[in-house]
């Protein structure tokens, strides 16, 4: 009997200390929370390589504040071609490629007026400060924004903020409170009547601080000294000087596309943060900026070198100050800060002949006239060719289709003949590209046509070779090259970490998503990078 009494009193001893161990453990760890504010940050045409090499520009609470305390990843993979700021935001934001959100670019060609439009032109909806038409509307899927929007029944706040309109209004989404940006003619800061309201802050902050007040006395010149710019191949050896104000282009523009846009972006989040309630209790708001680091008024890496490195050093005293901003008004335990980049470069001038790299000049007019003939001697008189856009060709479906021509017949036709043409790595006709084989190249393609939006076949040009378009007088050098483009997560429980393994952009919705709580995008097929 009193052995059996001591083997119960074991029994019940030992269940006692496991509970108390598995209570006392549950104790210890970290309660995982929402955040309540996630902002999420990206910069047009940021490098990874140059983030690095320039460290020794950089102060402390920057760039290497996030590189030591964040989560680090030093490659992220688009995993679709023509990469620009819209399509990449669009691809951030929804978490699915241009295949299916529908943005295959800042601007694509509209088959029914055979005009190209810009990828928020909407006529529905006035501006705000502005006389463009926006909307969100060309974006086919849901996006983070809108999921949490839904998710809260609308109590989330959601703002966007950028240079430019097709950022702010992408990032914004369909459900989102506002989106704003500065308009080019003005140095106002400007919206669309689509979403229900224009803040009284920013008409305030419009009649009061807004850029065109004090553009006349902003200088652009080195931080430093000429001597300290050594990361790049420079033809100078003395200070670039840009008044902004005495230019002879627009002085707006010139100022949208330096680093100078980012510290106005910097200045409007801040009266957003004073003014509204956003970040400031326990529904989960979303706030996504971006700023620009391409080079100065668009020109080449060659012309622009110390211009580049300048941006940057600029470019982290810029981050510095919004970290500094976000932990005094809603503090770093309280938010999950994401910062990414475009994944694409402004073009740089084709290579002196000297050089003897292989290139040569690739017109798309000339291509598209010859291509039509070629139509012609096979199917009879008509003009085969409707238009050409951006290395694409669109056919007259409404010829095609009275003429009785199968349109995969004559879609594989016109892109065997073009395979001809010199300066042609590759042409895609919509019939193989949608029906044939898959490859990894071949799917990068995939994912970047849109079957209503792209044309019938898509002209891969060879590296080296120059884009010459005769109707708007401008040249493109085509490079296959990919941008280091980084992603840091940096707040709540996030360890800090360097990841060199590649991670594709269309992960960071579902992150975000994860982190909120809330669903991912309607079309987003990937998972969250970390288990919140």
């Amino acid at each position: 009997m009193s052995d059996k009494l001591f083997i119960d009193g074991m029994r019940k001893g030992l269940i006692t200390s496991i509970l108390a161990l598995t209570f006392t453990g549950l104790q210890a760890q970290s309660p995982i929370t929402t955040p309540r504010l996630v902002v999420t940050l990206t910069i047009d045409q940021l490098r990874s390589d140059y983030m690095e090499a320039f460290s020794s520009l950089y102060g402390e609470k920057g760039f290497k504040r996030l590189l030591r305390e964040g989560m680090v990843y030093r490659q992220v993979d688009f995993p679709f071609t023509g990469v620009d700021r819209a399509s990449a935001i669009a691809a951030i934001y929804s978490g699915t490629t241009p295949s299916m959100n529908g943005i295959i670019g800042r601007y694509r060609m509209d088959v029914a007026t055979l005009r190209t439009v810009n990828c928020v032109d909407d006529s529905a909806f006035m501006g705000n400060y502005t006389d463009e038409n926006s909307s969100p509307n060309q974006l086919l899927t849901s996006t983070v924004a809108d999921e949490l929007k839904i998710a809260t029944r609308n109590r989330g706040m959601v703002y966007a903020i950028a240079p430019t309109r097709d950022a702010a209004v992408l990032a914004a989404g369909h459900a989102g409170n506002g989106a704003f940006w500065l308009n080019e003619n003005t140095g106002k800061w400007c919206s669309t009547t689509y979403y229900s309201e224009f803040p009284w802050w920013v008409s305030q902050y419009n009649e009061r601080r807004s850029p065109d007040y004090r553009i006349r006395d902003m200088v652009w010149e080195p931080m430093f000294p000429v001597n300290t710019y050594t990361f790049l191949p420079e033809w100078r050896d003395t200070p670039f000087k840009y008044k902004f104000d005495n230019e002879r282009t627009n002085k707006f523009r010139r100022l949208i596309a330096s680093p100078y846009i980012n510290d106005e972006v910097n200045m409007l989040v801040e009266e957003l943060l004073d003014k509204s309630t956003i970040g400031k209790d326990d529904t989960p708001d979303l706030l996504a900026l971006t700023y620009y680091a391409g080079n100065y008024n668009h020109n080449s890496t060659q012309e622009c070198a110390m211009e580049m490195q300048d941006t940057y050093a600029r470019l982290d005293r810029t981050l510095a100050s919004l970290l500094e901003l976000l932990e005094r008004k809603v503090g770093l335990h309280n938010l999950l800060f994401c910062i990414t980049s475009t994944g694409y470069v402004d073009n740089d001038a084709s290579d002196l002949g000297l050089y003897r790299i292989p290139g040569g000049e690739f017109y798309l007019n000339r291509c598209a006239a010859l291509l039509n003939m070629y139509l012609m001697a096979t199917y009879g008189e008509g003009q085969y060719v409707e238009t050409y856009y951006d290395r694409q060709i669109y056919l007259n479906h409404e010829l095609i289709e009275k003429k009785q021509i199968d349109p995969g017949e004559i879609q594989d036709r016109s892109a065997d003949f073009l395979m001809q043409f010199s300066g042609v790595n590759e042409a895609w006709s919509a019939h193989r590209l949608l029906q044939g084989l898959w490859s990894p190249v071949i799917g990068r393609v995939r994912n970047s046509y849109h079957r209503r939006r792209s044309g019938d076949i898509i002209i891969d040009v060879l590296p080296g070779w120059t884009l010459v378009d005769e109707q708007t007088n401008t040249n493109r050098v085509v490079r296959h090259i990919a941008t280091p483009a980084p992603l840091i997560l940096l707040g709540g429980n996030i360890k800090a970490q360097k990841i060199n393994t590649a991670v594709s952009i269309l992960r960071i919705a579902p992150t975000l998503a994860s982190a909120m709580r809330i669903r991912a995008p309607n079309a987003c097929e990937e998972l969250s990078i970390l288990h919140f």
